[in-house]
């Protein structure tokens, strides 16, 4: 896949116009549905497409999966069964590499949130079940070195800052003065980089993206062994 792969404008265009516009009848009509699979859809696709094998040199066991249906490229339209927002479409684009074993987003993985003046790369695991937060604290309590070295490693800190929800107080059954108590009270493992609208659109964009998932390697391998995964 060439490295001139990228995004251009006309997928935050159409994303900017969706936002003001969210309802099945804008989404229909003046073959906006068609917009949508040229200008967002299929850039992605291939976007996704020409970072496998970028992804598989950071590691082997994340998957970049370019179908229409059920791979790394979320689906546009929301679940509104349970929420009171009934707006039926996402005014964002999410893609979303994770690991071989993964079984939902709740998982060790890269994200590329695309929206306009919004857009960020996120690493690591977003609202992790119970038992998968359990290892995640034990493995920083048995190994803290390893994890102090994963999270302040120089090119790392210098592309992410840590995000998340954390607990108000000490988990139950981890020690409250424990030295990266911080840490401990974490219920997100994630880090993320903003970017700008500019940032996406650059010709150069799979290589930042690329370099940015890569600065973030010592973090994602301590995650993935943490939760007793493949790296």
């Amino acid at each position: 896949m060439s490295k001139t792969v990228h995004l251009r404008l006309e997928l935050l265009q159409f994303l900017r116009q969706l936002a003001k516009n969210n309802n099945r009848e804008w989404f229909q009509k003046n073959k906006n549905k068609d917009r949508y699979e040229i200008e967002v859809r299929e850039p992605l696709l291939k976007f996704i497409e020409a970072f496998e094998p970028r992804l598989k040199k950071v590691s082997p066991h994340f998957v970049a999966d370019a179908r229409k249906v059920g791979g790394s490229l979320f689906r546009i339209y929301r679940d509104t069964r349970f929420s009171h927002d009934k707006r039926p479409y996402k005014t964002y684009a999410g893609v979303q590499f994770r690991h071989e074993r993964a079984k939902d987003v709740h998982a060790p993985g890269f994200y590329l949130h695309i929206e306009p003046q919004q857009a960020f790369i996120g690493v690591g695991i977003w609202h992790p079940d119970s038992e998968t937060l359990k290892l995640l604290r034990d493995g920083i309590v048995e190994n803290p070195a390893k994890w102090k070295r994963a999270k302040s490693a120089k090119a790392f800190t210098a592309e992410f800052e840590l995000a998340g929800d954390s607990l108000k107080r000490a988990p139950k059954g981890y020690d409250p003065d424990h030295p990266l108590i911080e840490d401990l009270r974490r219920k997100d493992f994630i880090v993320v980089t903003k970017l700008k609208d500019k940032d996406l659109v650059a010709p150069a964009f799979l290589d930042r993206f690329a370099k940015t998932c890569t600065a973030a390697k010592p973090f994602m391998r301590f995650l993935a062994e943490a939760c007793r995964l493949e790296w």
